[in-house]
């Protein structure tokens, strides 16, 4: 397994001072009072905008983010983060349109720019995981927030502090990204 490292910094353009990391981190007072840059020097990272892991949520792979706030559109920092692990094997995901697995379901193995267009389902709202690590998007052509999902259940997004997100795009975190 690929360990991800990435060095956090209290002001914008990589200034201020630094917390250097190699996991998963629920609460970033521990280190900085806040965080306006970062760089990723190897690895996959999710970093969320509230602690544990609760908010909005973006992916980083790496490289150099020097005002990550203008670039996201936030208006709050990073607060947590956790390392996505590399995954080499097959992807699978089943799909569902509503929560608690009703509704229509497909199987999914790739990419899908849109659950309209291939599946003529306009949403997803809950999903099972079997194989990899993936980003959905709550509109076609992996836009608008994402939130990430690694193998397991989720049986009600809503419950994991999305309301009635729903998803209609998304993509498998490739080994190519590290």
């Amino acid at each position: 397994m690929t360990m991800g490292k990435i060095t956090f910094f209290e002001e914008k353009n990589f200034q201020g001072r630094s917390y250097e990391c190699m996991g998963d981190c629920a609460d970033m007072h521990s280190y900085l009072k806040h965080c306006h840059s970062c760089r990723v020097e190897s690895g996959c990272f999710m970093v969320y905008d509230q602690t544990n892991y609760m908010g909005n949520q973006y992916f980083m792979r790496r490289g150099e983010y020097g005002d990550y706030m203008n670039m996201f559109g936030w208006n709050n920092c990073i607060r947590s983060w956790r390392m996505i692990p590399m995954w080499r094997g097959s992807y699978r995901m089943r799909i569902y349109e509503r929560e608690n697995y009703g509704g229509q379901m497909y199987d999914c193995m790739d990419d899908c720019e849109s659950f309209m267009d291939r599946y003529h389902m306009s949403h997803c709202m809950s999903c099972h995981v079997m194989d990899g690590h993936w980003l959905m998007y709550e509109h076609p052509h992996y836009r608008g927030r994402m939130m990430y999902f690694g193998p397991g259940e989720y049986r009600n997004f809503s419950s994991m502090g999305y309301g009635n997100m729903r998803f209609m795009s998304m993509r498998r975190i490739m080994h190519s990204f590290y």
